[in-house]
């Protein structure tokens, strides 16, 4: 049975499901810590002078224009250039969906088309000559199979275009939130330990994240 879209989603959606959750939980990341250590910088003098000093001379609009004009602009800006496999190969995995999709599209609504227009009457126009143009494995399916994978394959396009944007935007919003927070990477006091850890209330253990400031 034609069923290649099944194989696509498998395999490349969650990519992109990945890219996003990592671009997001990455951005809150960084806002939480900046959040818990607002207070030591507004206590300290030294490190509120260090951190105005790096803003000025470090831009959130520069990063967020950057992002904006060419994907993964504003995390070279903010010299996080690991950041820059992330951001096209989620960009890439859309890309190639799209491709894949629009390409898929265009065969199945040839392939229905061609053969609506054979099975008319006569009296009706019946016209075959596109039938024999079909793709060979579009063939043996019936003119309802393929009205079905044309507007599977319709609507996969549209949700490439989506996961696009979306990812687009993170990249944006990724580079301006470094940018907001490269005022914060001063200190030497601050740590962030992983332990394993026990809750006495709920009587379980697990992992615990430990910041530690100074």
């Amino acid at each position: 049975m034609y069923r290649p879209i099944d194989n696509m989603k498998q395999i490349i959606y969650p990519v992109i499901l990945l890219t996003c959750l990592f671009l997001m939980f990455d951005s809150t990341a960084q806002r939480i810590l900046t959040d818990s250590t607002s207070s030591i910088n507004n206590a300290s003098p030294a490190l509120k002078a260090t951190e105005d000093s790096i803003r000025k001379t470090h831009s959130p609009r520069k990063a967020a224009i950057r992002s904006a004009i060419i994907p993964g602009w504003g995390q070279i800006y903010n010299k996080k250039y690991w950041k820059l496999p992330i951001v096209y190969g989620g960009l890439g995995a859309v890309g190639a969906v799209f491709v894949y999709n629009l390409k898929n599209y265009r065969n199945t609504r040839f392939a229905y088309q061609a053969k609506y227009k054979a099975a008319l009457p006569v009296s009706q126009g019946r016209d075959s000559t596109d039938y024999w143009n079909i793709k060979p494995e579009l063939l043996p399916l019936s003119t309802e199979s393929l009205r079905f994978y044309r507007n599977e394959f319709r609507r996969d396009i549209d949700y490439s275009v989506l996961f696009f944007l979306i990812i687009w935007g993170l990249n944006i919003v990724d580079a301006t939130v470094d940018a907001h927070l490269k005022g914060f990477d001063v200190s030497p006091d601050l740590g962030l330990r992983i332990k394993p850890g026990h809750s006495s209330m709920a009587n379980t253990t697990g992992i615990s994240f430990v910041l530690n400031i100074k």
